[in-house]
């Protein structure tokens, strides 16, 4: 009997030495409601030691079906995957060393040589894009943000593209996946920001350097270089990072300055004429401002929100008259604008983005519930431990 026993182990003690080393992460949703797309983000930290990445390996999640779910490391040391967790309860996850699996992009960015300069990036809810130095000479300077309306959880900037540039189909016109039909012209668009120094905005010019920092398949990262912008006779330096994650509707914003002192600055949502309408919830530590843009026979109606992790200071409406730099006409443009104050050295993280009625927003009241869920997001993260 003695000598089975020493059998038995003699089997039992390689397989357990080559078995895979896994740490098990639980990912926890104290909100009271469901929290089924947002990125769940695991510090690369807590896997060192832990898990040791052979050569050509990297982190593979899995749930607790044991079905392998796409995840990526990120440029700034995380491991990121789409939990799926519903109200008030936790999901188990594993994560080992494995070969890299090939998942299907849901965000994508890129440079758009081929039109003036466009930086434009999307996921499967929106799409976005801004402009480069090339286009300034013939549309004039402009350093907003624009919003493509998709109704298709497909990638389609490339097609879209391809199509209107060689004259098969413009973007501007619906054809069953979305269309672009969000004017910004020399205004802030659809939530970018300037300083506002002395009651008035400091708008900068295009973009003149673009860097992607990752692309997909569940984040896309970018970062842009601007020229100094001038205030009140003094310049500095401006750039900032763009982020936009699978199933989200805000992309992220990192706003930087060059400054030596505080300073004024709004993120601002252009108004139109008409019926639309303005909503916000300046209280607490989390601050959002909804637009809801007058509704249009073509495109029904879009709402535009923001969000603020540090709050704001206050709102206002903003209205600037200008002269446009290529057409000589002057133009008055109206802002809605979420005003704080920049301290040097401490980039202001804000997100801004969009609903449509034509995909998954058939009310102002659907989007303003999405963005006070996505508020409270922010207000309480995930909750995930990691242990071997």
């Amino acid at each position: 009997m003695k000598r089975i026993v020493i059998l038995l182990c003699a089997v039992v003690f390689p397989m357990a030495c080559t078995q895979e080393k896994t740490v098990r992460v639980t990912v926890e949703n104290p909100s009271d409601f469901d929290r089924l797309t947002e990125m769940a983000e695991l510090p690369l930290s807590a896997l060192s030691g832990k898990i040791v990445l052979g050569e050509g390996q990297t982190y593979v999640v899995r749930n607790d079906r044991q079905d392998t779910v796409p995840a990526q490391v990120t440029f700034d040391g995380k491991l990121i995957f789409q939990a799926g967790v519903k109200a008030g309860e936790r999901a188990v996850y594993t994560v080992s060393a494995g070969a890299p699996q090939g998942f299907a992009p849901k965000t994508y960015g890129r440079f758009i040589l081929e039109r003036k300069d466009d930086f434009a990036w999307e996921n499967d809810r929106v799409a976005f894009r801004i402009y480069g130095a090339a286009l300034a000479p013939i549309d004039g300077p402009s350093n907003g943000l624009d919003c493509w309306y998709k109704r298709t959880d497909r990638l389609v900037i490339d097609q879209w593209y391809a199509d209107d540039l060689a004259g098969v189909r413009s973007y501007h016109e619906d054809y069953g996946e979305g269309m672009d039909d969000y004017k910004v012209g020399r205004t802030l668009g659809g939530g970018m920001m300037a300083p506002y120094a002395g009651n008035r905005l400091w708008l900068n010019r295009n973009f003149i350097g673009q860097e992607v920092l990752e692309n997909g398949p569940l984040r896309t990262t970018f970062r842009l270089t601007y020229e100094p912008v001038e205030v009140d006779g003094e310049r500095f330096d401006e750039s900032r990072v763009f982020s936009l994650d699978a199933g989200s509707q805000l992309t992220k914003v990192t706003q930087v300055y060059g400054t030596k002192s505080a300073l004024p600055v709004a993120a601002g949502i252009v108004k139109r004429g008409g019926r639309d309408a303005v909503f916000e919830d300046l209280g607490g530590a989390v601050a959002s401002v909804v637009y809801a843009e007058p509704e249009s026979e073509t495109v029904g109606r879009v709402y535009v929100g923001m969000v603020f992790p540090s709050g704001l200071e206050r709102t206002l409406t903003d209205t600037c008259t200008l002269t446009h730099a290529v057409t000589g006409r002057e133009e008055t443009h109206i802002h809605l604008l979420g005003v704080t104050t920049y301290r040097p050295a401490t980039p202001v993280t804000y997100y801004t983005g969009f609903g449509w009625s034509k995909y998954g927003f058939p009310s102002a009241d659907d989007f303003r519930a999405y963005i006070a869920r996505f508020a409270a997001s922010l207000r309480e993260p995930l909750i995930l431990k990691a242990e071997p």
